[in-house]
């Protein structure tokens, strides 16, 4: 009997433990081209925007929580706060400054996006005036994204201040 018992118990327990739930099914698997298309067509839009001066076209592209990062300034928060500096900035803008946007990179886990791009401005001519690269992270809000944070690093050399002749 000693040596049934611990035969039994085994028994029992490995009945029970393949008697369990099913294993998870894994997630659908993500069509990545058709997620960049629906990336860069938000870039776009968002360019559309800013080369339209339309505060409110470019900030549909964030969430209202929003934290947007860019340099020389303190992180911006909210829509709000966003489309304040846009309305600023378009009303300082000079040159009829064009963006262009390319998602470069896109990294899905659960439902948070982060994107990769690169950026270029131009002037009314066509000259570039900058290109640098950005990253935007998003939420899954509904069936679209918002985009709940960016930062953009500049690759254009500070301009140095000239010399103070005295």
């Amino acid at each position: 009997m000693t040596k049934l018992f611990p035969a039994l118990a085994f028994g029992g327990l490995a009945l029970l433990t393949s008697c369990g739930s099913p294993a998870p099914e894994a997630p659908p698997a993500i069509d990545m081209a058709a997620l960049t298309a629906t990336i860069q067509a938000m870039e776009d839009a968002y360019a559309a925007g800013y080369t339209a001066k339309d505060a409110d076209a470019v900030v549909a592209y964030y969430a209202d929580d929003v934290v947007s990062y860019t340099k020389e300034k303190e992180p911006l928060r909210g829509k709000a706060a966003v489309r304040q500096d846009l309305t600023e900035g378009f009303a300082k803008d000079t040159l009829g400054v064009k963006p262009t946007y390319k998602v470069t990179e896109i990294f899905v886990e659960g439902d948070h996006l982060t994107e990769i791009g690169s950026s270029t401005s131009t002037d009314a001519a066509g000259n570039e005036t900058n290109h640098g690269t950005y990253f935007s992270v998003f939420k899954k809000n509904g069936d679209g994204w918002q985009c709940i944070r960016d930062i953009s690093v500049s690759h254009k050399p500070a301009e140095k201040p000239a010399p103070v002749m005295q």
